[in-house]
């Protein structure tokens, strides 16, 4: 069986994954910076595949650059999702940007899916930047957060509004570990609204960036109420999906190497 890959550009990072056989041969994670074709073309050069396929934000970029398949991000992580495990029926995707709520059939096909990609609030980016607000590194952050006795409530969830509503609770005295855990407890509720547009089906799979916050797990598990399953790299989900989807036929007669064009 031929080497496929799946490529997931997006917004605050780009996920590869070489599939064959069966098996995930390789797994990276990189930072997406101001040159996301500079990124692909790091992780991939010198990489042997037959055929190559692109989900995420940068997906189209990718695609003018280098002969690839193109699929959704939706599509992809249900696939993802399925193949890691094969009885989950629902996926909860927190990124860079957007949180997504798929759900799947019975024969793990795509079935229902909401998204919230118009605001950050709830994602990745937004908890960047409450973190900075309270003077945090993201990992000492999280681990305020799980420290912290109390939550202080927050009650705007727009990224610059609540950039501010934390700066008045610091200058008012509030603990900077009760404002990280009311952070994360407002996330949480903002996602349970949106999860709760469809109807959710065991076994749940947390995806995307936001699943390595051990923070916003405990939140939501107890917000829904039960737990959680976590892959062992839950950022590359989509790209694993991406990989899987790839529908070309393999008519090649020899592998080839990402050749990006010229701009």
């Amino acid at each position: 069986m031929a080497i496929r890959a799946g490529i997931d550009i997006g917004s605050r990072s780009i996920k590869l994954v070489l599939f064959e056989n069966g098996s995930i041969l390789k797994a990276e994670v990189a930072d997406t910076t101001f040159d996301p074709i500079a990124v692909c073309r790091k992780l991939l050069d010198g990489v042997d595949y037959h055929a190559i396929t692109a989900t995420g934000y940068g997906r189209r970029l990718f695609s003018q650059r280098c002969p690839c398949n193109v699929v959704s991000e939706i599509k992809a992580v249900a696939s993802g999702a399925r193949f890691l495990l094969e009885e989950c029926r629902t996926v909860l995707d927190i990124g860079g940007q957007d949180t997504k709520v798929v759900t799947l059939d019975g024969c793990g096909k795509l079935d229902k899916f909401l998204m919230n990609d118009r605001c950050a609030a709830g994602t990745g980016r937004f908890l960047e930047v409450m973190a900075a607000a309270l003077s945090f590194t993201y990992e000492h952050f999280t681990q305020a957060a799980l420290s912290a006795t109390r939550a202080e409530k927050l009650n705007s969830m727009c990224t610059v509004f609540a950039e501010s509503e934390v700066i008045s609770l610091v200058a008012r005295g509030a603990s900077r570990e009760a404002i990280a855990l009311g952070i994360h407890e407002s996330i949480a509720t903002r996602t349970l609204a949106l999860m709760k547009g469809l109807q959710l089906e065991d076994t749940i799979m947390f995806a995307g960036g936001g699943a390595d916050n051990p923070c916003l797990r405990r939140q939501l598990e107890a917000a829904l109420g039960r737990t959680l399953y976590l892959p062992d790299n839950p950022r590359i989900v989509a790209a694993l999906g991406a990989a899987l989807c790839d529908d070309t036929k393999e008519k090649e007669n020899g592998r080839r190497q990402f050749v990006v064009t010229a701009d």
